[in-house]
């Protein structure tokens, strides 16, 4: 048993000597999400991406230069080894491609603005569950001491029940029923420590820390009530939510993308300019060299191709009706979200208003009760009784600016900015 102790006590030990503790403020663990969580750095990255794809279209507006060179060496067909040297330089310019280039061009900056309009959509979301995740393991740490000093003050009247039964002043039942409210601590204590681990492990989540990081969340849950104008804030919506600007984008995107398509039945004009130089050897060994250019304007007007130009517009069309319902959707979903996230704030609201009276309820009755204790007509378990319940007063006070606070950070989020 004592070397199974020992191992154990190797193996714990090291993890918690490894285990870090960081005290983090509401503004440090938001940078650090903006700079760390992956979802982000991924919506980043499409727009980076987006940018690259701008400036593959922007190169069709320039001229291409190819060149093509050979060498060759003839083995026995002629009476000696004939050697010959070809090349081949092209300069071509595209003049008109049916508009597919500008169309292209402009389609593929709109597709900047989608991105664009996504990664503040992720900011938004992540920003708001790691405020979420945040005061959540700030509450929950809060919590866990509250139950901590419930289960002790459970342990405290047990004590004080026992020593009343040895007297004869207390029965059986008494001590049974106490000893059930204790175990009913014990497993609000044991759940209180259970959510802490879930919150810290859901934030290190978010900000991308290390497993064995201790986060220790440096707030308080102060803040000052207001009201708010739901159609006010409904009109911001509509104008800075990333959904608005997205579908904005997108379905401009889509109509040049039907234009796009057009292009693939209209005429293209090209202009090249082409050298070409030669040299060789004949059989009595006379070698001369042969240069040449051409310069030429080229016109090409597709004819017919299947209908199938017919259908990549009808596709096109279908993605713009698509885009348009899809917006549709988005505005009514916002609306939807904004009005929950109004009716929660307003509940929270209600509830701050509620847990002022109470505290200041609790507050009273612990004065009294500590004049009562210091004139000796209560005893020292009543007045911690009187601490008990103000502090769950106070913990009350604390859990509805909590669900203002989330409800604040919602309604913010609905309306397009936290």
């Amino acid at each position: 048993m004592k070397i199974i102790t020992l191992l154990l006590v190797l193996f714990i030990l090291p993890c918690q000597v490894r285990a870090e503790e960081v005290s983090l403020t509401l503004d440090e663990a938001i940078a650090i999400a903006l700079r760390d969580n992956r979802d982000i750095l991924l919506k980043t990255q499409d727009v980076e991406k987006a940018k690259a794809e701008l400036a593959e279209a922007n190169a069709d507006l320039f001229p291409t230069l190819d060149f093509t060179g050979s060498w060759t060496n003839t083995h026995s067909y002629y009476s000696r080894d004939l050697r010959q040297t070809t090349t081949q330089t092209t300069l071509k310019q595209y003049l008109y491609k049916g508009g597919k280039t500008i169309n292209t061009i402009r389609q593929n900056k709109d597709e900047i603005e989608v991105s664009l309009a996504l990664l503040d959509k992720q900011k938004l979301e992540t920003l708001l569950n790691v405020q979420k995740t945040f005061y959540t393991l700030l509450l929950a740490q809060e919590y866990s001491n509250l139950n901590q000093e419930i289960l002790q003050n459970a342990q405290g009247h047990l004590a004080f029940i026992q020593a009343r039964y040895k007297s004869g002043q207390s029965s059986q039942s008494d001590i049974l029923k106490i000893e059930e409210s204790l175990e009913n601590a014990q497993e609000a204590y044991i759940a209180s420590l259970n959510q802490v681990e879930s919150a810290e492990e859901l934030l290190k989540n978010l900000l991308y820390l290390e497993k064995e990081t201790k986060i220790k969340p440096v707030a308080d849950f102060k803040s000052e009530p207001k009201e708010v104008a739901y159609d006010e804030a409904f009109l911001k919506a509509m104008s800075t939510r990333p959904e608005i600007k997205q579908y904005a984008a997108l379905a401009q995107a889509d109509k040049l993308a039907i234009e796009i398509a057009k292009a693939d039945n209209r005429p293209s004009i090209y202009a090249s300019w082409d050298y070409y130089s030669r040299s060789h050897i004949s059989a009595t060994t006379t070698r001369s060299w042969n240069d040449y250019n051409i310069i030429g304007l080229t016109f090409s007007w597709p004819l017919f191709d299947g209908w199938q130009t017919k259908a990549k517009v009808e596709q096109a069309i279908i993605d713009l009706k698509e885009t348009q319902l899809n917006k549709e959707k988005a505005i009514k979903d916002i609306a939807l979200e904004l009005r929950e996230a109004y009716l929660s704030l307003k509940d929270a609201l209600a509830k701050i208003k509620v847990s002022k009276s109470e505290i200041s309820l609790y507050k009273d009755n612990l004065e009294v009760t500590k004049t009562k204790y210091q004139a000796g007509i209560v005893s020292a378990l009543d007045l911690e009784d009187s601490i008990l319940k103000y502090n769950i007063a106070n913990f009350n006070q604390k859990q509805a600016a909590y669900d203002y606070i989330i409800a604040k950070a919602t309604f913010e989020k609905a309306t397009g900015g936290i």
